[in-house]
């Protein structure tokens, strides 16, 4: 099987921030694969920009280190990454001052579409705002992409988006949020919508509740001076598993377009209810099998800083009433582990006696780091001595099930950054759902903030707290098992 490539018109693309971290590991890599997938149309240009003094030739010497360092296995043959780096340019741009704009106006091709990428700090998206419109460069096929965070907090996301607002139509701005670009995320819209067997039950009279976790093994080390300021209610809750929780819990648009999609997510938000002191679990690694603690990672032996946390959260309409949403994210946790399991209610009444156990179907959606989707249904267990009941997967592993398709398919950033050029909007978020997911979030830090709550402390590579175990087994439900 092999994927469809759709054609864009000929782009100019500006990466603000084009010799950070996020450019070489991220962006360039992307933009070379859909080099290699005939996506790059011949005289489109990819222009990197920063305040640093690099000529062009430099600047493609780095690009092409940047892509053996990261995409290795296709930057291999000096061929392709040669002819990749033909659309290569370079410009040294103050973002603060004057130095540069005139070169970077002259860089750019009248007519193509035309984006820029703003991967530097959220500081310097308003002077970038500002710069662009000031030199001439904003136009009807101008569009922005911007990286989370987008703002601190409510008062913070609504200044930004205000500043934007006044140099750019929202239908020019990208809010890009990388895990809605993942091929098993999308697939969520897909298995919903695309069959018939799912959305009958999607609701509270059959769906007992719904867990959502994002888990990963590596700390904050590196990052300490971001993460301190953030946390995991800022740096995951807020945005990732806000959205993962939109795409599960929405009602069904219209039609598969921008604003009809984002319309049935913002109602989820807004649908949210606050969340209760006792329906919150914080948490904060602490030093274990070499692996050092939270405090030392970010150099503050007093902090107070979750680098875990668990909630209770229900959505307080007609669909969801009394199911609840159960979301933990966690650093230094025990695997890698990003999933979406639907738990469905017990049968009414079981015909088979209470020693054939209790039984239940589960929907399981990995998204990281082997994506896939599993339905554990129950059947007799095989041989003789009466009725056994065990619960087994219906398994469709993506690269098992779509073979080479899903082998060679486009990671995240691929497809995000070709849909800015196509000018799609659907995958990205509106100024309006932002500003009511840091609406839902402040009441929740300021809580805590408020009552001068401590992390629960917990050993690096475990499962997290106990009293996230705890938090569920009040409900009578248990955290699905990190895949380890």
């Amino acid at each position: 099987m092999v994927s469809r490539i759709i054609p864009v018109e000929t782009f100019d693309l500006v990466i603000f921030g084009g010799t950070g971290d996020l450019a070489r590991r991220k962006i360039l890599p992307a933009l070379f694969k859909r080099f290699c997938s005939g996506q790059v149309p011949d005289g489109s240009k990819l222009i990197g920009a920063a305040r640093s003094d690099l000529t062009t030739q430099a600047y493609r010497a780095l690009v092409a280190e940047a892509l053996l360092e990261f995409v290795g296995d296709i930057a291999s043959d000096a061929e392709t990454v040669r002819a990749f780096c033909e659309h290569v340019h370079y410009v040294s741009v103050d973002a603060r001052g004057e130095t540069g704009w005139s070169a970077l106006a002259a860089e750019l091709s009248p007519g193509a579409v035309r984006a820029f990428y703003f991967s530097v700090g959220p500081g310097v998206y308003s002077d970038l705002a500002r710069g662009l419109e000031r030199h001439g460069l904003v136009g009807p096929e101008t569009r922005i992409v911007v990286e989370k965070p987008f703002g601190h907090d409510l008062e913070t996301a609504q200044a930004l988006n205000r500043e934007l607002a006044q140099h750019f139509d929202e239908s020019q701005i990208y809010r890009i949020d990388h895990y809605l670009g993942k091929e098993t995320v999308q697939n969520l819209m897909a298995v919903r919508f695309g069959n018939m067997l799912f959305e009958p039950l999607w609701n509270a009279q059959y769906i007992d509740h719904i867990q959502i976790t994002v888990a990963e093994t590596v700390g904050v080390a590196g990052r300490g001076d971001y993460y301190e300021k953030s946390g995991a209610m800022r740096d995951m809750v807020q945005n990732h598993l806000m959205q993962l929780l939109c795409l599960i819990a929405m009602e069904p648009p219209a039609q598969f377009e921008p604003d009809a999609v984002r319309d049935e997510k913002l109602k989820v938000i807004r649908a949210l209810d606050a969340v209760q002191p006792h329906h919150i679990v914080r948490g904060q690694y602490t030093a274990a099998d070499g692996a050092a603690a939270y405090r030392e990672d970010v150099d503050n032996p007093r902090s107070k800083t979750e680098s875990f946390v668990a909630l209770k959260c229900q959505v307080n309409n007609w669909r969801w009433a009394g199911t609840p949403f159960y979301l933990r994210t966690g650093k230094r946790l025990s695997a890698r582990d990003s999933e979406i399991t639907v738990v469905f209610k017990d049968t009414p009444h079981s015909i088979f006696g209470p020693e054939a156990g209790r039984h239940r179907n589960e929907l399981n959606i990995q998204l990281q780091p082997n994506e896939g989707i599993t339905l554990n249904v129950t059947i007799k267990e095989p041989g003789p001595g009466g009725m056994r009941l065990v619960d087994v997967p219906l398994d469709m592993s993506f690269a098992e099930a779509l073979g080479p398709k899903v082998q060679g398919s486009s990671d995240a950033y691929e497809r995000l950054i070709m849909d800015v050029i196509r000018g799609n909007q659907t995958l990205f978020m509106r100024d309006d759902e932002v500003e009511a997911a840091w609406a839902w979030t402040d009441p929740i830090i300021h809580g805590w903030e408020a009552r001068g709550d401590v992390p629960k402390p917990y050993d690096a590579f475990a499962d997290g707290p106990d009293d996230a175990v705890v938090m569920m087994r009040r409900d009578g439900r248990e955290w699905r098992g990190l895949d380890k």
